[in-house]
């Protein structure tokens, strides 16, 4: 399914110009015009989903797939040292395009891109007890 007022759904089907580097009847991928690194890529299901929690697994799987052939692609042609792979999830988490996209940012030595976190402390008996929550949905 297509949501009409989608920038991304437009983009994943044609409908807006990209520089696409690889298409299927699933996904697109394409270079990001805003760029945390040379070679920024966006991998985009060409159906509408909000977001992970909106994604059946199988298309997840295929995504996955096809990321981890992106990602091989782009280091071998831009000789990357390593490469983030990001995926927001809500505003709270830093979405600020509500289609799912899947980014793979390029690492270079010397680059400017900051994509950090500040480690905290777990509790292990609140981890055992969170893992065996978990596990009951899974």
């Amino acid at each position: 399914m297509k949501k009409e007022d989608c920038l991304f759904c437009k983009i994943a089907n044609g409908e807006i110009p990209s520089t696409t580097i690889y298409e299927n009847n699933d996904f697109r991928v394409f270079f990001d015009i805003a760029p945390a690194s040379k070679g920024h890529a966006l991998i985009v299901p060409k159906q509408h989903y909000n977001d992970i929690f909106d994604m059946d697994a199988e298309t997840g799987g295929r995504l996955f797939s096809l990321a981890t052939a992106v990602a091989r692609a782009l280091k071998k042609e831009l000789k990357c040292e390593g490469m983030n792979i990001v995926q927001n999830n809500g505003l709270i988490a830093g979405q600020t395009v509500f289609h799912f996209h899947l980014h793979l940012i390029p690492r270079y030595t010397g680059d400017t891109v900051n994509i950090v976190w500040q480690p905290g402390e777990a509790d292990q008996n609140e981890l055992q007890a969170l893992a065996k929550a978990v596990r009951k949905d899974l």
